[in-house]
């Protein structure tokens, strides 16, 4: 599994950014997969997570009803749709995938990573 994300950037509050996370060797059409982020001095946190066929997602109740999590299997990517996005949403966000193929919320759950996507949201 190689993940990699990306759709990061600057974005104003209240704006929407949709991020992208791919499988490039295309082995964890499987696995659950999440989004985590990490802001400058806190721990890395659970955003949102999907199972393996997209029936089964959670998120971190700081995103409820402004994030959506979502996969399309044909293309081995994840997607975290961002809207209403908030000064404090500001970090980096890391896609990973799970070592079964449920939608975790437990960060221990997660064996690959992929590189952060930094986004930054100003008021």
């Amino acid at each position: 599994v190689q993940l990699q994300a990306f759709g990061g950037g600057l974005v104003q509050v209240g704006g929407s950014l949709r991020l992208s996370c791919a499988d490039s060797r295309r082995t964890s059409s499987n696995n659950g997969v999440g989004w985590f982020r990490q802001a400058p001095g806190k721990d890395r946190e659970i955003v949102a997570a999907i199972s393996w066929n997209g029936g089964s997602t959670t998120y971190a109740d700081s995103v409820k009803g402004r994030f959506t999590i979502s996969r399309d299997r044909s293309k081995n990517t994840v997607y975290l749709q961002m809207d209403s996005l908030k000064p404090e949403d500001t970090a980096v966000y890391y896609c990973a995938a799970a070592r079964s193929s449920a939608a975790s919320s437990q960060l221990t759950s997660y064996k690959y990573w992929g590189q952060g996507t930094l986004v930054t949201v100003s008021s």
